[in-house]
């Protein structure tokens, strides 16, 4: 039989969560829509500030809803976890690095492009 401290206990973990998650989404939207930092920081300091509030709320959502962390024998679900973060990166850090580099071989500034033009037709 469970009781009720469990559940209450339960309880206030999964409220404060889903607080601290809306507040760090409302908070996300309010920076993209407003341009609250426009002004202030370059695009690139708002993509960070962006990242850094995504990965509180990832750290948010693993403690207060997967309870990452709170049972008596944690190892394998941090090692789970970890494996599937390793390969998250290597996907995303591979999807980047391949759309530059498209990118970058695809854009060609109007001069080059002209002179690709002239070798393929040999004027």
């Amino acid at each position: 039989m469970i009781r009720n401290s469990t559940i209450t206990r339960s309880v206030i973990s999964y409220s404060i969560g889903f607080i601290l998650s809306i507040i760090l989404t409302l908070l996300a939207y309010a920076i993209v829509v407003h341009d609250v930092f426009k002004d202030f920081w370059s695009p690139m300091a708002i993509i960070l500030i962006l990242s850094i509030l995504a990965s509180i709320q990832l750290i948010v959502q693993l403690i207060f809803f997967l309870h990452l962390g709170n049972e008596t024998n944690p190892r394998w679900k941090l090692l789970s976890f970890i494996f599937a973060l390793i390969i998250l990166i290597i996907i995303v850090a591979g999807s980047l690095w391949i759309m530059f580099d498209l990118n970058s071989r695809m854009m060609m500034s109007t001069e080059d492009m002209i002179k690709y033009m002239n070798r393929q037709t040999g004027l």
